[in-house]
């Protein structure tokens, strides 16, 4: 279809309109006289401009222009469509991105799918909705021009705006699903105004300037409680990260652990960080009583990671050299590591683990790795070097497995089930880990 007939400009009772997915559509008779159509749906056709007469179509409920060839949003069409609580358009598509006032009129608004021109107006945009008390059960927001799949009903995509330095104003909307893509001005992420109390998943790709996701000068006020509810955090390709949170100049490690509030990534079950070149050490000793959700470890190309777990040397110092530091992971199922060409250790020599919910560890071109960590069980007697998570397996390649060192512990190798990798059936030089 290609267009449609001018007759349909004479059903005056119709209601509802759906062209979805018409892609060759072009053309739209005038709709003026459509006065009783509460929904219409024209997404993935190919029309350039907003059909003659929609401003007209006062009864609209439910208006979908996720068109990517539409050349603009006519000045004024939305101050009309007052009744509207559906509403999207194509985030691909800078033509069609929006202002606040041309949102503000839509105090019914359910679910919104649009871009914004820049931070200011997406600011603004969520002023104008706290000011009305309307709150939206579904959204996709999105400022700038990259662009990554929402995959939470309320999600924000912030992508190559280049003077952002981290500020959101995200109430009363509670957002779920925050994207950062391309942001080089930002160092980490400012959570003056609690906004990001109620995500549940925190993404950040390609960010050249951030060092931390958020800074224990966060913590100062009594009230902040950042990512409280985060569930997933994933960090790719950020070349200056060097900690999930950064210790302030001045503040030392005795105190950092009272800084941190308990309920910061106390959620928290997946970590996935890759090609972060900076980081020496993923999760810190003092940080892990923050983590005692967490289920799930990946960590890809960190060309300067040294250990996954780490403790101080203060700490170290405290409990004295012959004392065993515990990690308590307690939920953590699954570390997988690869391609890490200079991680030596998985937690600091002094250190136990303490996770008898674990069940994989995937290990994947290591080489500096020689050696498995001892683990203790939460409860009875066990002892480092003599018990292994009743489900564990460690999965590598057979040769990484015989270059480990035992030390002084040969026996904790028959504790240990190990899986080599198998090939895949018609594929040669291909195999599964």
């Amino acid at each position: 279809i290609e267009s449609l007939p001018n007759s349909i400009s004479e059903l005056k009772n119709l209601t509802t309109l759906l062209l979805r997915g018409c892609y060759q559509l072009r053309d739209l008779p005038c709709l003026s006289m459509l006065q009783e159509l509460k929904k219409l749906d024209l997404c993935w056709t190919e029309i350039e401009e907003v059909p003659e007469g929609m401003d007209l179509l006062i009864k609209l409920r439910y208006l979908d222009l996720q068109v990517f060839t539409l050349k603009e949003i006519p000045a004024g069409l939305l101050l009309k469509l007052v009744h509207l609580q559906h509403l999207s358009f194509d985030v691909y598509n800078e033509k069609t991105s929006l202002k606040a006032e041309e949102m503000e009129p839509l105090k019914k608004l359910e679910c919104f799918t649009g871009r914004f021109e820049d931070i200011n107006e997406f600011n603004k945009f969520i002023s104008s909705m706290q000011q009305s008390k309307e709150n939206l059960i579904k959204y996709y927001l999105h400022v700038g021009s990259s662009f990554i799949p929402a995959e939470r009903d309320k999600t924000v995509t912030i992508g190559g705006v280049q003077n952002w330095e981290g500020e959101l104003i995200m109430h009363p909307i509670e957002i779920q699903e925050l994207i950062i893509v391309k942001c080089d001005y930002l160092r980490s992420l400012v959570d003056d105004n609690c906004s990001f109390k109620n995500a549940i998943d925190l993404r950040i790709y390609d960010c050249k300037g951030i060092e931390c996701v958020v800074p224990l000068s966060s913590f100062a006020s009594s009230s902040a409680h950042p990512f409280q509810s985060l569930e997933l955090l994933y960090l790719q390709l950020l070349p200056k990260l060097s900690a999930l949170i950064m210790k302030d100049a001045g503040i030392g490690s005795a105190t950092t652990s009272t800084l941190a509030p308990s309920t910061t990534f106390s959620h928290l079950k997946e970590i996935y960080v890759g090609s972060c070149s900076s980081m020496k050490t993923l999760l810190p000793h003092w940080l892990l009583p923050n983590l005692q959700n967490l289920e799930k470890i990946q960590v890809e190309g960190c060309s300067q990671l040294v250990e996954i777990l780490g403790a101080e040397t203060s700490e170290v110092e405290e409990k004295g050299s012959d004392a065993l530091i515990k990690f308590h992971l307690p939920k953590l199922r699954e570390l997988i590591l690869f391609s890490l060409r200079n991680l030596k250790s998985i937690c600091s020599k002094s250190g136990v683990m303490v996770c008898d919910s674990l069940q994989l560890i995937r290990i994947i071109r290591c080489d500096k790795l020689k050696r498995i960590p001892p683990f203790v069980p939460l409860v009875g007697n066990g002892q480092p070097f003599a018990y292994a998570p009743p489900s564990l397996t460690i999965r590598s390649d057979t040769e990484w497995w015989e270059s480990l060192e035992w030390d002084d512990h040969p026996n904790f190798k028959n504790v240990i089930r190990f899986n080599p990798p198998w090939r895949i059936r018609g594929m040669n030089n291909v195999w599964s880990f």
